[in-house]
């Protein structure tokens, strides 16, 4: 969640964070995004800037403003989302607080302006217009096809979730205080113009921070007018606001957003109790008693020497580690993200392809940017003497309408093999063709049932 900040003071800038500005003539090959694949896309995205040198110049360090000049841009970037098309959304089912938040800031303060139970175009305008809100609009992938068609091919990119939310803030209003986000965030500016400021210091790649940034806010480092076309990068733990210019029309603006929860340090807390497990089984050390007591005691001195043995005795096994168990991350992410862009009702994805593999088949994956392969205990057996399985997870029958809304009931998807078939599956995710017949699997009845199972599931197909 944003931390909010006290509104910005007189003090002095210190430390200024470069900016990169670029102006950008339109031309028929920058008119749209191009989709041929994730990389393709990003690379799109941040044009003209390369992504090479967006990851080593600006990605989790500092802001990067691309202004372009031109209608072609901003024809595209205004189809993702007008404010006209909320007329239509809210006929279809739209609630406070789940879809919808109604805000404004006051006095440095967000005030919410929600009513209760299901959204009304009027009232929603009413609130616009007589109040000056802005309307913040959750998710707008779920309904939204372009919106969705960049969202997944970026989840691709990054491996990891991609929200957005779109603000919609009349003429000389705003609708949050300065705050920040603990997330690497993109902005689109879509209708109208913003004014934007952002501060420094950030809060390093922010998640949950202590203390208190007011002394962190002084003048803007960054100040600017996103207009319809533009593009604005700022990572985790930038401190910023904005506000529609007044006498100008309203301001609409996308955020796509990544990276939440996806530290090293996350990914710790997910792989380590694996390993642990794993150790304790052969390490007898392990699975000694703790001292009598120890949960009482107030110093622990002698405690935390023992415990880093244990975790050098870890490290020492983590280093020749083939197959490390992800206890959540793999699992959390394929389960909850979008489901591959199609056109039409997705009666292709539901179904394998007409000739089954055989024996004698030669069959490629396919999809191989919706799927991923953990090892975890056989969640069949709830006996000390567990055995280790592969899980094959993928994003084809994930529901679009539940992406990123929390609450929403998800399931997962997939396979699930014995450990014996990590070798065959390798084969198949590191080929671009194969014949079944070749796969290390000690029968070839096991080929065959490992091929057919992933047919079943559309992730190869017979070439």
């Amino acid at each position: 969640m944003p931390k909010k900040v006290k509104s910005a003071g007189d003090g002095k800038e210190e430390g200024p964070v470069p900016r990169k500005q670029m102006k950008v003539e339109a031309a028929g090959d920058l008119s749209t995004l191009n989709f041929d694949s994730p990389s393709d896309l990003l690379e799109s995205l941040i044009s003209p800037v390369k992504a090479e040198t967006f990851f080593k110049e600006f990605w989790e360090q500092k802001p990067l403003l691309i202004q372009r000049d031109g209608s072609a841009w901003a024809a595209y970037y205004q189809s993702l989302f007008r404010f006209s098309d909320l007329k239509n959304l809210c006929s279809r089912g739209l609630y406070y607080g789940r879809d919808i938040n109604v805000c404004r800031c006051v006095s440095g303060k967000k005030k919410v302006l929600n009513k209760d139970g299901r959204v009304h175009f009027l009232q929603l305008r009413k609130d616009f217009d007589q109040k000056r809100a802005t309307i913040q609009f959750h998710q707008p992938q779920r309904f939204k096809d372009e919106l969705w068609r960049i969202q997944e091919k970026l989840e691709c990119y990054f491996g990891s979730l991609v929200g957005s939310n779109v603000y919609i803030t009349p003429a000389g209003s705003q609708g949050l205080p300065p705050h920040y986000d603990d997330v690497e965030v993109f902005i689109l500016q879509l209708e109208g113009e913003k004014h934007w400021r952002l501060y420094h210091p950030t809060v390093p790649l922010a998640r949950e921070y202590s203390l208190e940034p007011e002394d962190r806010i002084g003048r803007p480092t960054h100040e600017f007018i996103l207009k319809p076309g533009d593009l604005l990068y700022f990572p985790r733990g930038t401190i910023h606001q904005a506000d529609t210019p007044p006498g100008l029309a309203h301001s609409t603006h996308v955020t796509i957003s990544t990276y939440q929860n996806n530290s090293w340090g996350d990914f710790l807390l997910d792989t380590i109790p694996g390993l642990v497990l794993d150790t304790a089984k052969e390490d007898m050390a392990f699975r000694a008693g703790i001292p009598r007591q120890l949960l009482l005691q107030v110093e622990t001195t002698s405690v935390a020497t023992r415990l880093s043995g244990f975790l050098r005795t870890l490290a020492d096994r983590l280093e020749g580690t083939k197959e490390l168990l992800s206890a959540d991350m793999k699992k959390d992410f394929i389960t909850n993200r979008l489901p591959p862009y199609y056109v039409g009702d997705g009666a292709e994805l539901s179904m394998p392809g007409k000739e089954s593999p055989k024996l004698d088949s030669i069959v490629r994956l396919q999809f191989k940017d919706y799927v991923v392969i953990t090892v975890g205990p056989d969640q069949d057996r709830s006996d000390e003497a567990q055995e280790k399985m592969i899980y094959v997870y993928h994003s084809l029958k994930n529901r679009r309408e539940t992406h990123m809304m929390g609450n929403e009931d998800t399931e997962s998807h997939g396979l699930r093999f014995p450990l014996s078939h990590m070798d065959a599956l390798k084969q198949i995710w590191n080929s671009s063709a194969i014949s079944v017949k070749d796969l290390k699997l000690n029968t070839n009845e096991e080929k065959e049932r490992l091929v057919l199972s992933l047919w079943t599931e559309c992730l190869i197909q017979v070439v």
